[in-house]
């Protein structure tokens, strides 16, 4: 039976700010439409005619605390 054990020399590596970046940003802005969509479409602002979107994010509305009905 073998009882060597592995030795890793593997150290975390640093990740730059500029490879982060553009992943914050998009991040945010998926993050800005889902408010969005849950918190103001049907609304005065809506930009989807009928009353589809409202349906699907009816409990994530309640859910955050945003007024509907």
């Amino acid at each position: 039976m073998n009882n060597a054990a592995l030795v890793s020399d593997a150290q975390p590596q640093a990740i730059p700010i500029g490879a982060l970046l553009p992943w914050a940003v998009f991040s945010g802005l998926l993050l800005l439409l889902a408010v969005y969509f849950i918190g103001a479409e049907q609304g005065a602002t809506s930009l989807v005619a009928g009353n589809q979107v409202h349906e699907f994010v009816h409990d994530a509305r309640h859910l955050l605390g945003f007024p509907c009905h």
